[in-house]
């Protein structure tokens, strides 16, 4: 699967440097996922690596038949663990991609 022409979120922007990396992956680059967790007053980071597959967008909305603006789009980045685990990931304004060399 090609890489989409644009990487676009509709809840916050994602910033110019990591559309760059996202629109530079190939499928078997290995890369590295930071997101910043936030529950409550408490934030963690949490670190995935693995060997990038796709990336594609998930489209959700409420569970009624509404207009698409009220859609939520988000691009989700799919990559395999060296465990052999499948794992995707959602990308927003606190997750940081990049490439492991």
């Amino acid at each position: 699967m090609s890489i989409p022409s644009t990487i676009t979120s509709t809840t916050r922007k994602l910033s110019d440097e990591q559309v760059a990396v996202l629109k530079s992956l190939a499928p078997g680059r290995r890369i590295r996922v930071v997101q910043t967790v936030r529950v409550g007053a408490k934030k963690w980071q949490a670190v995935a690596e693995g060997v990038f597959r796709e990336i594609n967008y998930l489209a959700t909305g409420v569970t009624t038949d509404r207009v698409p603006e009220d859609d939520i789009v988000v691009p989700v980045v799919h990559f395999t663990k060296d465990n052999g685990e499948l794992s995707s990931i959602s990308v927003d304004e606190n997750t940081v991609v990049s490439l492991v060399a």
